[in-house]
Formats: structure tokens, sequence, C-alpha cells
């Protein structure tokens, strides 16, 4: 039995051969600038956060302190595995290190929860032993907190659409933007009230607010993880397509997983009894598979009779 297969990647910068082999590393690089901006200005938030926080007896700043620090820590993450999948395939990775992304929304979602844990319980503490809290304090801090958070959103906004490690650090940014509003509002309150109790319950309202933002998250990272089918990816539309070649009878062993948090794999057997398609077919359908259907790596083979073929288009640097 002899085999032959048809193995296509893209990733849109250079390409290499017939099937075209590309890489992002220029939307990478602004992305590492975008990163490097958001570590910064919310390291300085959270130090003005925890000085204040002590100094006004908050703790929601104290809180929120933590939470951002977890999230200067989660973008570093992020950071690393936007550098990580610049790096090129090796013998080893041949597949390059773009799962990286995957693992860090993963680490991400699990940094975020446990730092929550220990927000409900100092929480919990203060809300039985409230402690006189300085509103204007509250109310000044959070609201550069609320500036800085939301412009740090702004600038992942555009790559959340597309990248869910970029997606978890746009969320994490978002969610702080909404909270800093909030703690800025019971700020006031308590400036004006002197309802101190209103700043442990706030931050319960926080962790509640961080918690839903977290959990679909830590799910979609989870399922990559774990070679499940990519979010948004349609099975059903892909197995009609492939099943509607002219030529098809039949298909089998199709499977689709995440290479990163931005590139899909595919594999598949179809069944072509009438003969040899030609080169020119697969090209088409791994073109298709690709544009429409945002599979970047595909995998096809190709069987009629008691014989099983594969077709390969020349490629240089890849063997298989």
């Amino acid at each position: 039995m002899s085999t032959r297969s048809h193995h296509d990647h893209d990733h849109a910068g250079h390409a290499h051969g017939p099937g075209g082999h590309h890489h992002h590393h220029a939307p990478q690089a602004g992305q590492g600038r975008t990163f490097a901006l958001a570590v910064e200005l919310n390291l300085v938030i959270v130090v003005v956060q925890a000085v204040y926080g002590v100094l006004a007896h908050s703790t929601a700043l104290l809180a929120d302190a933590g939470h951002n620090l977890s999230d200067v820590l989660g973008l570093l993450l992020a950071w690393a595995a936007v550098w990580l999948g610049q790096r090129s395939p090796s013998a080893r990775y041949t597949f390059g290190l773009g799962s990286s992304s995957i693992l860090a929304s993963l680490a991400n979602a699990v940094l975020l929860l446990f730092v929550c844990g220990v927000i409900v319980l100092e929480s919990i503490q203060r809300l039985f032993n409230p402690v006189p809290v300085a509103g204007l304090d509250v109310f000044v801090v959070a609201t550069l907190g609320l500036i800085v958070n939301g412009f740090s959103a702004w600038l992942f906004m555009r790559g959340s659409k597309e990248d869910l490690n970029v997606r978890g650090a746009f969320l994490h940014m978002a969610a702080d933007a909404a909270i800093f509003a909030a703690v800025a509002v019971s700020g006031l309150v308590i400036l004006f009230t002197g309802w101190s109790w209103l700043d442990p319950l706030m931050s319960l309202i926080v962790v509640s607010v961080i918690v839903y933002g977290t959990w679909g998250l830590g799910r979609d990272a989870m399922r990559l993880a774990m070679a499940a089918v990519p979010p948004g990816v349609d099975m059903v539309r892909i197995r009609t397509y492939l099943m509607r070649l002219p030529g098809v009878d039949g298909i089998h062993d199709l499977h689709v997983w995440a290479l990163s948090t931005t590139e899909n794999a595919l594999t598949v057997h179809l069944v072509m009894p009438q003969g040899h398609p030609g080169d020119v077919f697969v090209q088409e359908v791994v073109t298709t598979l690709r544009t429409d259907y945002a599979m970047h790596h595909s995998t096809l083979q190709v069987e009629f009779g008691s014989v099983c073929q594969a077709f390969v288009l020349p490629e240089r640097g890849h063997v298989h």
C-alpha cells in the first residue's frame, strides 16, 4: 500500500511553495509592545493601590491590588507565550511553540481563581469586623485605576477577537476597569455616609465579577489543552463541505484541534474510489479549508478501492 499525503500550512507573511507557508511576525511584534505598555501601567497601579489601601484601611483597594498583581503576572505569561509562538519549529517541536499560548491562558485562569479565594477570605473577615475607610482616597485611586485599565483594555480589544490568549488579557483589563468604577462609587458613598462595611461588600462583588469572567476563559483554555475542537469551528459545516466534494464517496478519521490560540489543524481521509483527483484539486481543498474554515494546517489522505493514496504538493522543510 503506497501512501502520499498533502499537508498545508498558513501563517500569513512569506510563502514557500504552492501550499503557502506564512508567519504572523508583524502582528505578534505589535502585541509584544502592547503587553509591555500594559504591564508597566498596571505595575504602577499595583504600587499605588497597595500604598493607599494600607493608608486608607481599604480592603477593596488591597484586594484589587492583589488582583492587579495577578493580572501583571498573567500579562507576563501571555507575553511570554506570544514570544514563544514566534519561535521556528524544531526537530523536537515540529509545530513550533504556539501551544504555549494555550497553557498561558489556562495558567491565567487558575491564577485569577486562586487570588479570588484569598480576596473572599479577607473580605469576609473585614465584613464582620469593619475598619474605618478613607472614602476620598479610595475614590481617587480607583478612578486612576479605571483610566489605566480602560486604556489597557482598549489596547487589547482588536486582537481579542482572534486570539484566546489576547482575549484573556483583554477580559482582565476590561473587568478591572468595571471593578474600579464600582470601587470608586463605593468610595464616594463611604465618604458621605461613613458606611465602612460597604468596602468589603464591594470586594465580594468584585470577586463575583472576576470569577464570572474567568470561568469561560478557563473552560475554553482547558478544552484547547485537551485537543477539543476550538471555539468557533463548525464541524458540521466542515464535514458537509468535504462530503460534497466531487468524487468523494465518504470521509473518516476527521480530526480538528488547536495548535495555539490562533491556529488550528485538521486531518481527514477522503474516500474517492474513482481515482486520482490531482494535485490541483487537493490544493483547492486545503485553500478553502484555510480561508473559509480557519484550518491553518491541513493534512488530506485520499483513499480509493483497496489502495490508499495520499497526494503531496512539494513544500520545502516538511517531512511526512
